[in-house]
């Protein structure tokens, strides 16, 4: 992530632009305009750090991840701190290369994870973890019960991150991508540095970076494009950098100390220094790109300009959904949408109904094992119904979504087109306006129809108010998953999970012995004992 080789030349070969600083002494002496000093976290940052528990090959450990959640934003609000928390919403078209790269990185991490399970019987080191499935979204409704402002974002989050940090005179930028050195924004702290006990972190201070590189603040943008981002991707730059490290060379026969990414970071600044005197030209006409390159390379720097940028959003209601879609989908339902997925309120619904597309990253699935369905394969007519909810009563069957969806099998090379398919309800379907906004009683009755008809769970309908809600999500939930593929065993770990993590603490769920016997003392059986300290998913 970020800007290829910038954070390790300023960790080994720049110390002065990295600072260690305290952020209860930050946050006294920032002038916030609100009373309060905000620090903007990129939430997709900091999960490896938030999820530190052990036994993560089973799935993860929600009430402990809870515990170490509340902890963590109680240490810093104590300072006097305000937390506002953004996570990725979208995946930008521009870089959609870039996610298929990583999905499939991630896949060959999961592939040694479970080569390395069946070799030895046992849980990788935890240098080979992985995240559990859905933590990203899961962590945003935990943040929102903590009381927290989360955001989810409708376009590239960084973009976000740094628009909001400047925008609201914010204290600092808490993350783990360069990206932030490079916009003009708030100052961007360590999340991977910063320790919750001292309140302590590192600080990149982009101003001294740019006095080492010889550069003006505004140089840092083609800068970022020339070396390799998400946009502009390494390779197509490589014949500038191989021509400024040859000119570098020239004039500097003794080697810089450091490795050689650092002195490539040396010659393209000092090569951006020489072309680039002004920062009212985007690209310098002294480069010589062809016209794809150069149509590459600033979009590439105009993704890091805040200001007009966010002028010009700020006047906007949409984000430019597809014309077809915003043809037929009603603009007050998609506002209602949008409303809800940047308030962290809803997922992947903004996505279908306003550029009909969604994405799933990866899971923890064993590619061998042809016996278990990948879950987006189980979870596909669900979905399809979904899409039926939202789309069939104005698109009469006509369209198709588009979904990037990780799973063993998928080469990612473009996306599946999936038909939305429509309920089997006794009655006609009302339109989706009516089923948002509608308060009649009729309507609550007609919305309880649709969600059971999506799980393909109707019997289930006189079950309602009789248990309680989360119990009847369950139930609906496992018998669906049961019907595709399930064993006896996963039908107990799932009830379980439901029935007894609510009556005991994140203490007793660590101090759960699993057995390797038939049973342990509690009568469950392995895998159940194992899904007792799970998360609920």
């Amino acid at each position: 992530m970020g800007v290829k080789g910038l954070q390790s030349f300023m960790d080994r070969c720049c110390p002065e632009a990295c600072v260690t600083v305290h952020l209860r002494d930050m946050a006294k002496q920032h002038s916030a305009p609100q009373g309060v000093p905000t620090l903007v976290v990129d939430g997709m940052a900091c999960l490896r750090h938030w999820y530190s528990c052990k036994d993560w090959v089973s799935g993860g450990q929600w009430k402990e991840y809870m515990a170490i959640l509340k902890n963590w934003v109680e240490a810093i609000t104590s300072a006097g701190i305000r937390l506002v928390f953004f996570f990725d919403g979208v995946v930008e078209e521009q870089k959609r290369l870039t996610w298929i790269k990583r999905r499939r990185r991630v896949n060959g991490d999961v592939c040694k994870i479970f080569a390395h399970i069946k070799a030895y019987g046992e849980q990788p080191c935890q240098e080979m973890s992985v995240l559990p499935s859905g933590l990203a979204t899961f962590t945003r409704f935990a943040l929102k019960s903590l009381g927290q402002e989360v955001f989810c974002s409708v376009r590239e989050a960084d973009y976000e991150i740094a628009s909001y940090a400047r925008e609201h005179n914010c204290m600092g930028i808490l993350g783990h991508d360069t990206d932030f050195i490079i916009f003009d924004s708030a100052p961007y702290l360590s999340s991977a540095k910063l320790r919750i006990d001292t309140l302590t972190t590192v600080l990149y201070d982009r101003q001294r970076l740019c006095h080492t590189l010889g550069l003006a603040v505004f140089h840092l943008p083609l800068l970022a494009c020339l070396l390799g981002n998400d946009v502009v991707y390494e390779e197509r730059m490589q014949h500038i950098r191989n021509d400024a490290l040859a000119k570098y060379r020239k004039f500097n026969p003794t080697s810089y100390p450091g490795s050689q990414q650092g002195q490539i970071i040396l010659a393209v600044s000092q090569f951006v220094r020489s072309c680039s005197e002004s920062h009212d030209v985007l690209i310098p006409p002294s480069l010589k790109l062809s016209p794809v390159d150069k149509e590459l390379l600033e979009k590439g720097v105009q993704s890091y300009i805040l200001f007009e940028q966010t002028k010009r959003r700020s006047s906007e209601t949409t984000d430019h959904p597809a014309a077809v879609y915003q043809k037929y989908v009603s603009p007050t339902i998609l506002q209602a949408c949008r409303e809800k997925h940047v308030a962290a309120e809803g997922f992947m619904v903004y996505s279908v109904v306003s550029e009909g597309m969604v994405e799933c990253s990866n899971s923890l699935e064993d590619e061998e094992d042809t016996q278990l369905l990948p879950q987006a394969i189980v979870y596909k007519p669900c979905r399809q119904r979904i899409y039926g909810v939202l789309l069939l009563h104005t698109f009469n069957g006509n369209i198709k979504l588009h979904e990037w969806f990780v799973y063993p099998g998928n080469p990612l090379k473009e996306p599946e087109l999936v038909p939305p398919i429509p309920l089997k309800i006794q009655c006609d379907h009302p339109g989706l306006d009516a089923l948002w906004f509608g308060k009649e009683q009729e309507v609550s009755s007609l919305r309880l129809a649709c969600f059971l008809a999506i799980l393909d769970c109707q019997d289930f309908a006189d079950l309602y108010g009789i248990i309680e809600e989360h119990l009847f999500v369950t139930l609906c939930l496992v018998t669906y998953i049961t019907v595709q593929t399930m064993s006896q065993e996963d039908v107990d770990a799932y009830l379980s999970q439901a029935v007894c993590l609510m009556q005991k603490s994140p203490q007793e769920l660590q101090q759960i012995k699993v057995s390797h016997k038939k049973t342990d003392e509690t009568g469950l059986t392995l895998v159940t004992a194992c899904a007792l300290n799970n998360m609920v998913s």
